[in-house]
């Protein structure tokens, strides 16, 4: 991680802190917190997760050179986050269980999307993996915690 660049580390750890407080809130804080802390922490769980599709996207679209070109795979899997976010607000619309399965859904997402930044060697800069691994772990395990506390 010494290679990050210092802006993109600090800012990257700050993200997690919104989750963090949601997590912390939901399991520690007073009842009438409860709600409002589930609500906030999947609205930005799926905000991140849409952002990382963002982030591919433009991986692809910045492809330098035919050598390096983006496979065609990445760009369906860019518009993924969305839809897989936008998917997990359906329960609430309708009625049904909401927010921890939706949550799990989305903490596993944000878990999993290492994987497809591990696949994209020529597209990613040297550093790329040394921050995306432990805030990905990081807001996932966040968000996993405040599904559990749903």
């Amino acid at each position: 991680m010494s290679h990050t660049p210092t802006l993109a580390r600090t800012l990257g750890f700050a993200g997690i802190l919104p989750q963090l407080a949601c997590a912390l809130a939901a399991w520690f804080g007073p009842d009438e917190w409860l709600w409002t802390a589930l609500a906030i922490g999947w609205a930005y769980a799926a905000l991140i997760f849409s952002f990382l599709g963002g982030l591919w996207w433009g991986m692809a679209a910045a492809s330098p050179d035919e050598a390096r070109r983006a496979p065609a795979w990445l760009w369906v899997a860019s518009v993924a986050p969305s839809l897989i976010a936008l998917a997990t607000y359906i329960p609430w619309v309708v009625g049904e269980t909401w927010p921890g399965p939706s949550l799990t859904f989305l903490a596993i997402g944000i878990t999993l999307s290492p994987l497809v930044d591990m696949r994209l060697v020529t597209l990613r800069p040297s550093w790329w993996m040394g921050l995306r691994l432990p805030l990905s772990l990081g807001l996932g395990a966040s968000t996993f915690a405040l599904a559990l506390a749903s």
